[in-house]
């Protein structure tokens, strides 16, 4: 007894210190590393930037939402490369406008920008504002220009219900909404339901937001008709921009 008391006197602790990495080797590779990273992330947390779990998520799906409007554009440049129906507009041939005034008689009907022929602006260009489009160039002089808003009453813009792909006419009701009149007398239209410019307008190109679905009314006569509220806010316009376009004969 003495012998072995002696022993683990000399050689206990090692033992002991041994026996413990074995332990904890054993551990780790039971939970494939697990404990180690739970330990390791309690430790550093207070060095962590603060960085909510809601946060995260809210990220991923607009990463998500972002890759799937790129794929849906670059899907969509290959058709129409492939139909040969080439984008008539393009950012580089865009002017950026002031606006400087508004109708006296009817506030929502058209604006006056600081842009003209000097500019490169012509009758027939088409104004897009923050949120989508906004009307088109009727006048022109050398240094401002007039803008029919899509919100006038005898303005007319041919849409489209992106989700069905049905078509109607557009007109101007008050500042901040139009009335759609279908072509179909079931246009399988509803509340929310986005509104685009119709590849067969023949004042404005195909494709660019109007607004959205605010409500339906199937029984109108002669036609079905949808109230569409703008995407782009008509009374708050302060920059619109602008581009070159020869409407179709």
């Amino acid at each position: 007894m003495e012998l072995v008391r002696r022993w683990w006197i000399r050689y206990g602790l090692q033992m002991a210190v041994v026996s413990l990495g074995i332990a904890i080797a054993w551990i780790l590779r039971q939970s494939q590393g697990l404990a180690l990273m739970e330990t390791y992330e309690f430790l550093s947390r207070p060095f962590q930037a603060q960085y909510s779990a809601q946060q995260e998520l809210q990220d991923a799906k607009l990463r998500d939402l972002q890759y799937r409007l790129t794929e849906s554009e670059n899907q969509n440049q290959r058709f129409k490369t492939l139909l040969g129906d080439e984008p008539r507009i393009t950012e580089s041939s865009s002017t950026w406008a002031t606006v400087i005034g508004r109708s006296a008689d009817s506030w929502w009907q058209q604006i006056m920008v600081g842009r003209g022929s000097n500019d490169g602006i012509k009758i027939g260009s088409i104004a897009v504002g923050p949120g989508g489009l906004v009307g088109r160039v009727t006048n022109v002089s050398t240094y401002s220009s007039r803008i029919l808003l899509i919100s006038d009453p005898t303005s007319q813009v041919g849409a489209i219900i992106s989700r069905t792909r049905q078509m109607g006419v557009l007109r101007g009701q008050t500042q901040d909404s139009a009335v759609l009149e279908f072509f179909e007398r079931d246009p399988a239209v509803k509340p929310g339901d986005i509104v685009m410019t119709s590849p067969f307008s023949t004042l404005f190109p195909p494709g660019i937001p109007i607004g959205r679905v605010r409500s339906v009314n199937i029984d109108k006569q002669p036609a079905p008709e949808a109230i569409v509220e703008f995407s782009a806010p008509m009374g708050l316009l302060e920059f619109v921009k602008i581009y070159p376009f020869t409407a179709k004969e």
